[in-house]
């Protein structure tokens, strides 16, 4: 561990973790429990003697007086970060059950190497050559995963396979890829964008230095969705990482991080085109080999095709009895790359045009796009799932069409016409029963009779009117008298 500004830091109980290689987390939370992350365990709980709150309060007050900054109530968050250490501190007023700490080592160098990852199952043979390749032919690749899964060292890996002479430029909030340091010897500018600088302030100025390869940390908001945009859009090649399920579904990841009211179509028809290949990366505990295990899980290519509709196709998938199936890319995809003078002949040949299993097909459907032209066998399943549905409800349909066929209907109406005028007839002797109503009309005397009940109301209502304004009146009259 060659640090820089941590070299007056003491880490005690912790500097064993810190150069043991497997490690690559270390989480000291909840009143002194000590997580970590390993390349071949995961995570773990470990107990080390030492690692009290107090030494972790001590550790946190160094490193605040290193980076000239002060980590009380008033300030509860600390960052610091050196070229292979990112060290994240959480004051005990916010972390109630005790300050919290987290280191993540982030090495400069390359971990993976294809034979180890072949030898792992981590993929096949195919599908790295493949990608490799599609590096030489300066494909945009977009790598997803989860937290932990190993996406930036990917990354990494494929960008040790770009061509030496090339020009890259990293952009990133968080310092993890160090290429400059791997490759000093390379054109490589590494740049980290602040509250000062933006993605979109050192976009400008990283596409002033004429870059082949514009290398971005991971996609987490509209800024960094907007410069993929606009790097991929003006010519320049990118490798980057972002938060998905599953490959297929990147497109319209950017698209949820965008939060704008700019049409889906559009802003997919542009992903679609630019970026060719999307990779997912699945990281878990495997009961068969004992150990933490990642693998490259998918890989799927976005085009465009001739009819201008955005598509996508999963080339590669890595099957639950461990075995990578690959078939062969879309003509679209074997073109672009031969344009960029990069033969895959040798590579695809071989491979078939479809999966050999069903679940292409429900892909395809789904595809990120929901394409039904490239499942035309999902749609007769479904319809026949429905035809009995549909005969069971034709025979319900039939009644309703007896009831509608039968004419009876407007001769009813015609004869109800007919006799109308006999039907009135006997409407005429009903008004000899309208005599009665007249009877009713005894009671609307009773509305008469209420009337002087409600004239003897008002009467009551006027008496206490007059009677208290004069006894007023009086009394004031009366003491004037006496004065006179």
């Amino acid at each position: 561990m060659n640090e820089s500004i941590f070299d007056k830091l003491d880490f005690g109980p912790f500097k064993p973790l810190l150069e043991n290689d497997d490690i690559t987390d270390i989480s000291y939370c909840n009143g002194g429990q000590i997580w970590v992350r390993s390349l071949q365990q995961g995570s773990m709980h470990v107990q080390i003697e030492g690692a009290t709150m107090d030494f972790v309060e001590r550790l946190a007050f160094q490193c605040s007086n290193v980076m000239g900054t002060t980590f009380n109530n008033a300030k509860p968050f600390l960052d610091a970060e050196s070229a292979e250490l990112r060290l994240n501190f959480v004051h005990s007023s916010i972390a109630t059950n005790g300050i919290a700490l987290v280191i993540r080592k982030t090495p400069a160098k390359i971990r993976l190497k294809k034979e180890k990852l072949i030898e792992e199952d981590y993929f096949t043979n195919d599908i790295h050559d493949f990608l490799m390749k599609c590096v030489l032919g300066h494909c945009n690749i977009m790598v997803a995963g989860e937290t932990g899964s190993g996406k930036t060292e990917f990354v990494k890996y494929l960008a040790s396979h770009t061509d030496p002479k090339e020009k890259i430029i990293t952009i990133e909030d968080t310092l993890e890829l160090h290429l400059d340091k791997i490759y000093p010897q390379r054109d490589i500018v590494a740049m980290k964008t602040n509250n000062v600088a933006s993605y979109s302030d050192v976009l400008v100025t990283c596409m002033r230095q004429n870059p082949k390869w514009i290398l971005l940390s991971e996609v987490r908001s509209a800024e960094a969705v907007s410069a993929v945009r606009n790097s991929i859009s003006s010519g320049h090649n990118i490798l980057s990482t972002i938060h998905a399920d599953k490959a297929a579904s990147i497109p319209y990841r950017l698209y949820s991080l965008m939060e704008t009211d700019l049409e889906v179509g559009q802003f997919l028809n542009t992903i679609y085109r630019y970026i060719q290949i999307g990779v997912h990366i699945k990281a878990y505990y495997s009961k068969k080999y004992g150990k933490f295990h990642r693998e490259l899980d998918e890989v799927t290519e976005f085009y465009v095709d001739d009819d201008n509709v955005p598509r996508s196709r999963t080339i590669y998938r890595k099957t639950n009895d461990d075995n990578g199936i690959m078939i062969k890319p879309s003509d679209h995809l074997i073109e672009y790359l031969a344009n960029q003078n990069i033969d895959v002949t040798s590579i695809v040949d071989h491979l078939p045009e479809e999966m050999p299993y069903k679940e292409n097909t429900y892909e395809n459907f789904d595809d990120g796009r929901g394409n039904i032209e490239d499942a035309p066998e999902a749609q007769p399943q479904e319809v026949s799932k429905m035809d009995p549905g549909a005969a069971d409800s034709t025979p319900t349909v039939e009644p309703t069409t007896e009831v509608s066929d039968q004419p009876a209907a407007p001769t009813i109406a015609e004869v109800s016409a007919q006799p109308a005028a006999p039907e009135m007839e006997p409407a005429a002797p009903v008004a000899p029963t309208a005599p009665a109503v007249p009877t009713v009309e005894a009671p609307a005397v009773v509305p008469e009779a209420a009337a002087p009940v409600v004239e003897a109301t008002p009467q009551v209502v006027e008496t206490p009117a007059p009677v208290a304004t004069p006894p007023v009146e009086v009394p004031a009259v009366q003491p004037l008298d006496r004065l006179n």
